[in-house]
């Protein structure tokens, strides 16, 4: 005769197999996520960040594109906004051969424009109308859009003389380090607040 605590041991014993196997099918169905560990390309270090910045990370851009302050000699005073299209990098100079690097999305095939202009309007969460030319190609969009949360153009937007190019946020952060606009210049919401900031209206920007 088999005793309560006995048939409950072996009933435990039982769906072990269960309890077991439950977590490995989870394994394969979801891919591991970042909270478990860092993601691909950033080491974990037990020494002191040299600065505030060191200390930020964001899960849907590569930590290459993460900003921080980087060594850049330059003839342009400080100030100045010099976009690098081709390694999709944006720089504020700080001046003394320094200045504030931003990962930033360029223009697609096709659409690559480069120039000098001065920043002649700043908004905050801009609204967004789409010129002609790109209604025509995508039917689909809005002759108009308020700015917020859902615009394309994000937080912030900085106009680029009379061209209908800007420097703005973007609602698609994985996008950092693409060639996949129509000529502006993508930036994280982070970002784009935080270079608002710092750039003056007149402020010159050098695109390569």
């Amino acid at each position: 005769m088999t005793t309560k605590p006995a048939s409950r041991l072996l009933a435990i014993l039982a769906a072990l197999p269960l309890l077991i196997l439950a977590p490995r099918s989870q394994a394969e169905t979801f891919a591991p996520g970042w909270r478990f560990a860092p993601p691909p390309g950033v080491t974990v270090s037990s020494g002191q960040p040299r600065h505030g910045l060191a200390l930020q990370a964001n899960a849907q851009v590569h930590p290459v594109y993460l900003r921080q302050i980087v060594s850049y000699p330059t003839s342009e005073r400080s100030g100045t906004v010099v976009v690098d299209t081709r390694a999709h990098f944006l720089y504020f100079v700080l001046g003394d051969g320094r200045a504030l690097r931003y990962g930033i999305g360029v223009a697609r095939s096709g659409f690559e424009w480069a120039g000098t202009h001065r920043v002649t309007r700043k908004a905050e969460w801009p609204s967004w109308t789409p010129p002609a030319e790109m209604r025509k190609r995508q039917p689909g969009l809005p002759v108009r859009m308020e700015g917020g949360p859902s615009n394309p153009l994000g937080a912030r937007a900085l106009y680029l003389g009379s061209t209908l190019y800007r420097i703005h946020g973007t609602n698609e952060p994985w996008s950092i380090g693409q060639n996949v606009s129509s000529g502006c210049i993508r930036m994280t919401n982070d970002d784009v607040i935080d270079l608002y900031a710092r750039v003056q209206i007149n402020s010159k920007v050098v695109v390569l």
